[in-house]
Formats: structure tokens, sequence, C-alpha cells
């Protein structure tokens, strides 16, 4: 099993560091999304004490040509503070700050798309839209290969895996209890975990969260994920689809409910919402995946628990469907409705806000609408 040679590296020589008193400085870890739109960057510096709001942080700024997301000869951009967190690996009063990118002209970044899904929630903060995503992903060796599985081979076919216990069906526990955990401490909404169908495969659940908090939340749910990894020295990988053949992909099934809808008779208004889904499809698609579609290809089949990509479905308790109603939902006619679509490495503020365009804005058509004009 290929490990990373930092995890080799004797831990509790570092703790002798860490344990030292730092006064009453404070380290704050500034964390950002790349050019890629789905890797993520980070980069600490000293406060004098520790902030309460994210007023009190400063802007800050970084090298945009190291991270494909700016000209070497024109490499400056901001890091604007949005959202804070405890910091679960230097532990109190340290901080997380998750940041926006705005480039040198104060302009947001190319994949900063959390600007616009802000502003599309702001004008729906009345309908109180809640949000619940479930974050896939998988475990891989550094040298790419799933974690647990045969060097040269594959591990037994699935059936075993999905919620399974033992050693001979989850692999890699120690990583999933430890993000679990300092997602608590951090103040991160996790809601829940489990071993998915694919040996190796995890997901964990942020939510219910109302508006940009569910960008936010899930965002710094992969960041300390990746954190966690590094030091048990194995990745984490987003991809839906890891391992091609007789696997399960990877999505971010997202759950959404708006005030009418948990309601009595929320039922009629969930109905009506997947209707308007039924008629921009491709929309959603293309909003689904930082490839506007591509990446989801692969996983979208109509197998293995998945939709086909090309046709709109919807079912009660059905998970090969693009929107499944939970059972409940259809006995309590209230409630909420799952979008089984969004794949493991979408970026959660345009899923969010793709769904309330068509749902709550009303939108109509294969782009979406400017609110500037």
């Amino acid at each position: 099993m290929a490990t990373s040679s930092s995890s080799k590296l004797n831990k509790a020589v570092k703790q002798q560091y860490m344990s030292l008193p730092q006064g009453d400085k404070v380290q704050a870890m500034y964390i950002w999304i790349d050019g890629s739109g789905e890797g993520l960057r980070c980069k600490t510096r000293t406060l004098d004490s520790e902030p309460k709001t994210i007023e009190e942080l400063p802007e800050w700024n970084f090298d945009g040509s190291s991270t494909y997301q700016s000209e070497g000869s024109n490499s400056d951009m901001f890091l604007i503070p949005v959202a804070m967190f405890r910091d679960p690996f230097r532990q109190d009063p340290n901080k997380l700050v998750l940041c926006e990118v705005l480039k040198y002209n104060r302009k947001p970044a190319e994949t900063n798309l959390r600007q616009t899904c802000n502003k599309i929630m702001s004008m729906v903060e009345n309908n109180h839209p809640w949000f619940g995503m479930e974050q896939e992903y998988t475990l891989l060796g550094t040298d790419g290969h799933p974690f647990g599985w045969p060097s040269n081979g594959f591990p037994g076919p699935q059936g075993p895996y999905y919620c399974g216990v033992g050693a001979d069906k989850a692999y890699g526990r120690d990583v999933v209890e430890a993000h679990y955990r300092a997602c608590l401490y951090a103040g991160v909404q996790i809601c829940g975990t489990n071993a998915e169908v694919m040996p190796a495969q995890w997901e964990f659940q942020v939510g219910p969260c109302e508006g940009i908090n569910m960008g936010d939340h899930l965002w710094i749910a992969r960041f300390i994920l990746h954190r966690v990894c590094e030091d048990f020295g194995v990745v984490v990988s987003f991809d839906p689809k890891p391992i091609s053949g007789n696997w399960n992909g990877a999505g971010c099934h997202t759950n959404f409910s708006t005030k009418e809808m948990r309601e009595d008779g929320g039922l009629k208004v969930i109905e009506d919402a997947i209707d308007r889904l039924s008629k921009r499809h491709q929309y959603h698609i293309r909003a689904y995946d930082p490839k506007g579609g591509l990446d989801n290809a692969r996983r979208l089949t109509g197998r293995h628990e998945t939709s086909s990509i090309d046709e709109f479905s919807a079912g009660v308790a059905n998970r090969g469907a693009s929107i499944r109603i939970p059972r409940t939902v259809g006995k309590d006619m209230k409630g909420y409705f799952e979008d089984r679509r969004p794949s493991a490495n979408c970026d959660p503020y345009i899923v969010t806000e793709a769904l309330v365009r068509t749902c709550l804005l009303k939108e109509e058509g294969e782009e979406p609408r400017d609110y500037t004009k």
C-alpha cells in the first residue's frame, strides 16, 4: 500500500512543538478554491488576537499564476474572508478561514462561483431554502490505487461493503472517524457518514444548511478531509467514476426543500418544482460537474444506482431516477426531494444556485438569467 513519506514522519516529535504555548497570537489558515474549480489551496498568517467575526479578518493576496488563476505578469489575486471555522488541526484559538478570490480588478475569479450564488440566495431568503448534500469519495494510495485493494487485482464484487463492518469490508475507517470528529470540532454542519457500495468508497453528509451556508460548509468539510488524509498518508478522490467497470461511481446527491415544501400540502409544491426541473435537464447537467457534464457522463449511465445523463426521470424511493422523492415524503405529503445528478466533484455553490433558479425563481431555458441587467 503506497502511502506518503510525510505520513511516516514521527508525529510524537511534531506534538512536542504543537503543545508549546502561542501567547496571544492566533494562526489563521486562509483557504480558497483554485483555478481548476476542484482543488483547494491554503496558507497561514498570524493575527494579534482571536477574531470573533469575519469583519475582523484582513484581506490577503496570493500568486495566482501558481494556482491556474492568472498570468505571471499580473499575478496578484485577492483573498476575501467569507466564513470562519475553528481549526481542528492547530485547535483553539486558531481558525480556518474560507475565502472568495477576486482578480486584480476586484472582479470575481472564474472559479469564484460563490459571489453569484450569494446574490441568488439573497433573492429567496424568505423562502428559507434548505439543502443537505451527500458527499461520496474514494480513498486512494499515493500511487492512485484504491486504498486496501489487492495490488495486482480487485476485491470481491460489490455487495458486502455498503455500511459494512469488519476488516474485510470497511477500508480506511480511521480516516472517516478522524474527519467526522474534526468537522464537529470545526463547527461544520456534518450530520452523518457511512461506508459506500464500492470498497474504499465512503460518504459524509452535510446539512441541513440554509442558503449560502451549504456551499461554505461543504467546501470546508472537503478541505478538512484532504488534511486528514494528508496526515494518514493517503489521498481522497472526488472523481465521479474513479474505477471503470462494474463499480459504483461517486455522486453528491443534493436534498432540497423550501418553507412551503416543508409545510402541510408541500408535496404539491415539490411536484411543481420537479416539473420545472424536467424542462431544464441539460442546464442542470452542465451545472452539476466542473466540466459541464463531461465528468458525469462517465457516471450517469443508468446503471449502478444512477439515471441516464440523457433523460430526466423522477420517482418515489427510486434510486435509478434523476429525482427521488423519499417514501416518507410521499406518505406525509410534505418534506423535500433528492436530486441525484450532481457529481462528487461538483461545486456546491452552482448546484444550490441552479436549484433555486429553476424551482424558486422559476427560470426557463438553457441559460441562467442575468439579474444585473
